[in-house]
């Protein structure tokens, strides 16, 4: 079994679209920035992220499912430079909510979310020397 893409549910595709590609930089597969669907690559690995209209998904389920409080996905990016990374997605727009900051010894994170409320962690794996 291998991880294909983690689809997000979304309201303001357009919105989401910028998001995933100009501010996070992640390669469109097709370029439908009006969607109904998207799917995103990043750089390297084979899983992507997957953008789909709430609305498109309301059809082929019947039913809308509104979303409830808190998070109901969370996006993990794994880069090699966090703090790099982080100050040129800022400068595309992007508001940190966290970090960058250790969250174990190998690993730091920093925390922002999409425009519709997606979660979305970026992770530095560090080395340990010894």
């Amino acid at each position: 079994m291998e991880l294909a893409q983690v689809r997000l549910l979304v309201t303001d595709f357009a919105a989401c679209y910028h998001f995933y590609a100009e501010v996070l930089g992640l390669k469109p597969q097709s370029g439908a920035t009006e969607g109904p669907y998207e799917k995103f690559s990043p750089h390297a690995g084979s899983a992507g992220i997957a953008l789909q209209d709430r609305a498109m998904m309301a059809e082929i389920l019947n039913e809308l499912g509104e979303p409830t409080n808190g998070h109901r996905s969370l996006v993990v990016l794994r880069v090699d430079d966090l703090d790099a990374y982080c100050e040129q997605i800022t400068s595309r727009g992007a508001t940190l909510l966290h970090g960058p900051a250790p969250m174990t010894d190998r690993m730091r994170v920093a925390h922002l979310k999409d425009p519709e409320g997606n979660l979305v962690e970026l992770q530095e794996w560090l080395l340990l020397s010894g």
